[in-house]
């Protein structure tokens, strides 16, 4: 194939066809119908190789093109860089690098150094790493265990996803490594223990239940998303964080928060843990970083944990970790360029602006159809659960749920969902617009909305 046939799309659809793999796909349906190629996109809008137009409103179908596309400063900034050096191992700084990693901490009070990878998932297997060799190092072997919640998800490699919480995903991918231990989701509307008071304080007592049945001594983290996105947009319920943090502190658990999806502005803020006065050891972060562009992921330590891997006496004291493209200049240049818009074009005001505006107009919706349980959200990051009964909160059967998204993207808006993730409980929308997003288009996601509820709910 010459580079001629990148302009012969019948040409490209049967080279995705008969060659690519898709992520989360099943191919048999390819033998009748054709793969979806995007061939390209502007601010929220991308078309794809019939020349449909679409109104994207999960920023790249997973949460990461958060400037919007066609940003032709950030290309630029790419471009120019890899022109003047494009690749050195991670062992050595380079220009982009270091300004990058400035720009982040001072974004993060109380957190000081970097460590660049190329994706979510290996940013948290850095995170776990780092328990592992400071429970060796420091604590005789001991403290090496890492909770996780249920319904969050951190990755899909095998140790992220033994950190998961969403069981469909790890089907048939086990037996996974030891010590990830679960601790109970932290969703009001779904309670585990039925109508209590405080239900955010219940539910981050439950942490401490699960430490001290596996013994403090040998549990060493904790990893948490500050919203749980892929496990159905859950905002912590008044009380979980501060006592969550109290937690930790008592039994001596380092906690990581997980901002791979919430971090970059998506709440409104810098980062989601930011929302609720957390002060994290660790965080880890990909997708918004630079809103896919280029590839990067971070792992943002405090200074005390980068403490704990100086020893000039211990050869074998030092983070002995690699990550070859966390050597790759294009991310952190293109991560400068990102932050950079989302600061001169007050994307984190008008994130917090559109998000009341989305959340505002789901609650309309949900007085209109009986189907919508609930409405979760923070900023640009949204959903709505849907009920077969109000009533008795039985979720939506997750082909019905589907059969609404469809109607959604007939509509001109691609919108996302909880899928193949929690058993029996695959049945909440989901909304993630770029930061970029306007009135008329939040109307234009939420009134496509309406009308598929119509369309496959009466």
């Amino acid at each position: 194939m010459d580079t001629a046939t990148f302009n012969d799309i019948g040409a490209v659809v049967e080279a995705d066809r008969a060659h690519v793999w898709h992520h989360l796909t099943q191919h048999k349906a390819f033998e009748t119908i054709d793969p979806r190629v995007v061939v390209e996109g502007k601010g929220l809008r991308v078309w794809d190789a019939t020349g449909r137009e679409t109104l994207d409103a999960v920023s790249g179908g997973v949460w990461t093109v958060n400037v919007g596309y066609g940003r032709e400063s950030i290309a630029n900034a790419v471009r120019d860089q890899l022109l003047k050096m494009n690749y050195f191992a991670g062992a050595a700084g380079s220009v982009p690098g270091a300004i990058f990693a400035q720009m982040l901490t001072d974004k993060m009070p109380g957190l000081t150094r970097v460590y660049y990878s190329n994706s979510g998932s290996e940013a948290n297997e850095k995170a776990y790493k780092m328990v592992r060799q400071i429970a060796h190092a420091k604590h005789g072997g001991k403290k090496w265990k890492i909770l996780y919640r249920e319904r969050d998800y951190h990755g899909t490699t095998i140790a992220a996803l033994a950190s998961g919480g969403q069981e469909e995903r790890k089907s048939m991918y086990g037996p996974f490594p030891e010590g990830f231990i679960p601790v109970p989701h932290c969703l009001e509307y779904r309670s585990q223990w039925g109508d209590v008071a405080d239900y955010g304080l219940r539910a981050a007592n439950a942490i401490e239940e699960v430490i001290l049945r596996e013994g403090a001594d040998t549990v060493g983290a904790i990893i948490l998303e500050p919203v749980t996105a892929g496990g159905g947009v859950i905002t912590p319920p008044e009380g979980y964080w501060p006592r969550v943090q109290e937690i930790c502190k008592q039994y001596g658990l380092l906690l990581i928060i997980d901002e791979v999806v919430c971090g970059v502005g998506r709440t409104g803020k810098w980062f989601g843990y930011q929302q609720y006065d957390i002060q994290p050891d660790i965080v880890t972060m990909a997708k918004g970083l630079a809103s896919g562009y280029a590839a990067i992921s971070c792992t943002v330590t405090t200074e005390a944990v980068f403490e704990m891997f100086k020893d000039a006496a211990d050869p074998m004291a030092h983070f002995r970790d690699i990550s070859t493209f966390g050597g790759c200049t294009a991310g952190p240049a293109a991560a400068i360029e990102n932050m950079r818009i989302i600061e001169e074009e007050d994307l984190l005001g008008n994130t917090t602006a559109m998000g009341e505006r989305l959340m505002g107009n789901l609650h309309k919706l949900m007085e209109k159809h009986s189907v919508i349980g609930d409405v979760r959200g923070k900023g640009l990051f949204c959903g709505a659960e849907l009920v077969a009964d109000r009533a008795t909160k039985e979720p939506m059967a997750e082909s019905k749920v589907a059969a609404v998204v469809a109607a959604v993207m007939k509509r001109g808006v691609q919108i996302g969902m909880t899928n193949r993730s929690l058993p029996g409980f695959n049945n909440t929308l989901c909304l993630s617009p770029a930061l970029i997003v306007t009135a008329a288009q939040i109307d234009q996601i939420t009134d496509a909305i309406d009308g598929a509820l119509t369309e496959v709910c009466g």
